[in-house]
């Protein structure tokens, strides 16, 4: 009987064949969250351009308010 039979090399072969099941459910679990952390990337994203471009009509208002207060300063 060589070294690599026995009980011994099948113990072996079943906690590589175990760990290589965790490794798949690992994959499989980091797949998942890295879709989800794509979409919530996605969702955040397109918030902050709503939010900038909201930022950029406020400031459009004040500086008309701005100019209109200087311009009646003026008269």
């Amino acid at each position: 009987m060589s070294a690599e039979s026995g009980p011994n090399a099948e113990a072996r072969v079943a906690e590589l064949a175990r760990q290589v099941d965790e490794l798949i459910a690992l994959c499989e679990r980091l797949r998942s969250e890295n879709e989800s952390l794509k979409h919530q990337q996605a969702s955040l994203s397109g918030e902050r351009a709503r939010l900038v471009e909201k930022n950029e009509q406020a400031r459009a208002r004040v500086e008309a308010m701005i100019s209109r207060l200087k311009a009646m300063e003026s008269h």
